[in-house]
C-alpha cells in the first residue's frame, strides 16, 4: 500500500502564504480603486465648478433679458479629455433656458449644497444621452436694474475619465502590490530553503548511516523547533537499540539453555547405544523421553515469549478482545484439577462474576496456566492452592509452600532466572508472566501469603460490565 505524500513544506508554506497575502491585495486595491475614485472626484468636480463660475463670469443682461456669453476657458480644462464630453445649461430666474442644454438633469430633491467650496454649489450624479454623468449646480446671484434673482448655471462631465483616471490607479496599485507580494513570496522562499538546511542535514546523516547504526543523531546547529523532534527520534532510537540488545541476549541466552539438555540429551542417547541390555536400552529411552519433555516444555516457552511480542502490538492497535476473566479462570482450573489433584494439592476458586478486562484471551491463559503451574511446583502435597478473580479487575494466586524471599521478588521476572539451578526449570515461567502483564497494562505484585507462602496479584485495567 503506498503511503500518502502530504507534498512539500516549503511549497505548502508558499501556498498558504500567497493566500493570505491575496487578502491584503485585494481589500488594498479595492481601497485604492475607491480612494482613486474619490481622488478623481475632487479633482473632476473642481474643474466643474471653476467651469460653472467662468459661465457665470459671462453673465450679462441686455433689453431686460439674461444674457450668457460662454467664454472658450469655461470648456477649455476638458479639451485634453478626448473621451470626456461637456454639457453646460444656462437657467435665467425664472429657470428658462438661457443658453446650453435644455435637458440636463435637475438636483434630485434634497440635494445638499457643497461645504467644501465658497460657492452656491451642489454636486450630483445622473444620467444623460444615455451615458452616467457627474454635473454641479452653480446658483449665481443676479443684481440689475429691473432684474434681482438667481440665475442657474449646470455643467455636466461623462464618467469616462473619471473611472479612466479611478482604473489607472487601481491597476497601478495592483502591479505594485503584486510585485511586492511576489518579492515577499521569493524572500519567504529563500528564507525557508536557509531554514530547512538543517532537515536537509539531518536526513542526509540518516540516510548516509549504516542499517546497525543506532547513536544519537547530532543535535548541533538545530533549530530550537527542530529539537524535540531530533529528541524523540533519539529515544525512539535508543528504545530501538535496547530492543535489539534484547532480542540479540534473548537469543544467545535461548542457545545456551537449548545447547546443555541438547547435548545432554545426545549423550545420553549414545550411551544407551553402547549397552547390549534390553533392560538398559530401556531406561535410557525413559531419561530420553524426560529430556525431550523438558526440551518441549522450554520450546514452548519460547514461543510463547515471541508470541507475547506480537499480541503486545496487536494490543495496541486496538486488537484486545473483552474477557470475562472468572470464566477463563474456571475453565483453566477444572483443566488443571486432576494435576494437582494427582501432586496432593488442594486447588480452590474464588471468583465474582461480571468481572471484565480487555484482553488476549491466549496470553491471558497462557499466564493464569504459569501462575499455577508455578504454585504447583512450589507446594508441597497436602497443601492449599486457592484462584482469586476479585473486583473490579484483579486475579490471585495463593499457595503454602515456601514463598519467595522479598529481596528475589524483583529478580524472578527476569528472564532465566532460577532460584534454584538444580531444580530443573528454565526460569522463564514467571518471566512470560511479567512480559504479559506489560503488554496488558496490568500491574503484578508478589506478597506474603496467609499460611506463609507466596500470593500472586494481578490488578488489570477493568472495563464497565455489561448491562
Amino acid at each position: 500500500m503506498t503511503e500518502g505524500r502530504a507534498g512539500s513544506l516549503r511549497g505548502r508554506l508558499l501556498r498558504r502564504l500567497a493566500i493570505l497575502l491575496a487578502i491584503p491585495l485585494l481589500i488594498g486595491s479595492l481601497s485604492a480603486y475607491w480612494n482613486g475614485r474619490a481622488a478623481a472626484d475632487a479633482a473632476y468636480d473642481r474643474t466643474l465648478l471653476a467651469s460653472a463660475r467662468a459661465i457665470a463670469d459671462g453673465l450679462y443682461t441686455e433689453d431686460g433679458r439674461l444674457r450668457a456669453d460662454v467664454p472658450y476657458v469655461a470648456l477649455d480644462p476638458f479639451a485634453y479629455d478626448l473621451q470626456g464630453r461637456i454639457f453646460y445649461q444656462v437657467g435665467d430666474l425664472q429657470g428658462q433656458l438661457v443658453s446650453g442644454y435644455a435637458d440636463l438633469p435637475p438636483p434630485p430633491p434634497g440635494t445638499p449644497r457643497t461645504d467644501d467650496y465658497p460657492a452656491l454649489a451642489s454636486f450630483y450624479d445622473g444620467e444623460y444621452q444615455g451615458v452616467g454623468v457627474r454635473l454641479v449646480s452653480l446658483l449665481q446671484p443676479v443684481s440689475e436694474p429691473g432684474m434681482n434673482g438667481m440665475a442657474e448655471i449646470r455643467v455636466a462631465e461623462s464618467d469616462v475619465a473619471r473611472e479612466r483616471m479611478a482604473r489607472g490607479l487601481l491597476l497601478d496599485t495592483l502591479w505594485r502590490m503584486g510585485l511586492l507580494a511576489l518579492i515577499t513570496l521569493a524572500l519567504v522562499w529563500l528564507a525557508v530553503s536557509a531554514a530547512l538546511r538543517p532537515l536537509e542535514r539531518l536526513r542526509a546523516a540518516v540516510e548516509e548511516r549504516q542499517p546497525d547504526d543506532l547513536r544519537p543523531l547530532p543535535l548541533v546547529e538545530v533549530q530550537d523547533e527542530l529539537h524535540p523532534l531530533v529528541a524523540s527520534l533519539n529515544h525512539f532510537t535508543e528504545r530501538l537499540r535496547q530492543q535489539f540488545e534484547r532480542q540479540a541476549q534473548f537469543i544467545a541466552d535461548a542457545s545456551h539453555e537449548l545447547r546443555t539438555p541438547l547435548a545432554a540429551l545426545k549423550a545420553r542417547i549414545e550411551l544407551g547405544l553402547r549397552e547390549r541390555e534390553p533392560a538398559l536400552w530401556h531406561a535410557t529411552l525413559e531419561k530420553a523421553a524426560q529430556s525431550t519433555d523438558r526440551l518441549t516444555h522450554l520450546a514452548n516457552q519460547l514461543l510463547s515469549l515471541a508470541r507475547i511480542e506480537r499480541a503486545a502490538r496487536a494490543i495496541a492497535e486496538g486488537g484486545a478482545q473483552r474477557v470475562e476473566l472468572a470464566a477463563l479462570v474456571r475453565e483453566l482450573a477444572m483443566a488443571l484439577a486432576p494435576l494437582a489433584h494427582q501432586r496432593g494439592v488442594a486447588l480452590a476458586l474464588e471468583a465474582e462474576e461480571g468481572v471484565c478486562i480487555q484482553g488476549e484471551p491466549t496470553l491471558l491463559n497462557e499466564l493464569v496456566y504459569n501462575l499455577v503451574d508455578n504454585a504447583l511446583a512450589h507446594t508441597p502435597p497436602g497443601g492449599n492452592l486457592i484462584l482469586r478473580v476479585m473486583a473490579p479487575a484483579a486475579l490471585e494466586v495463593e499457595d503454602d509452600g515456601s514463598g519467595i524471599p522479598v529481596e528475589e521478588r524483583e529478580r524472578v521476572f527476569e528472564r532465566f532466572y532460577r532460584r534454584n539451578p538444580q531444580g530443573g526449570g528454565a526460569g522463564l515461567g514467571l518471566a512470560i508472566v511479567g512480559d504479559i502483564c506489560r503488554a496488558h497494562l496490568a500491574q503484578i505484585g508478589l506478597h506474603e501469603g496467609t499460611g506463609g507462602g507466596l500470593r500472586v496479584r494481578v490488578d488489570f485495567p477493568g472495563v464497565r460490565a455489561p448491562d
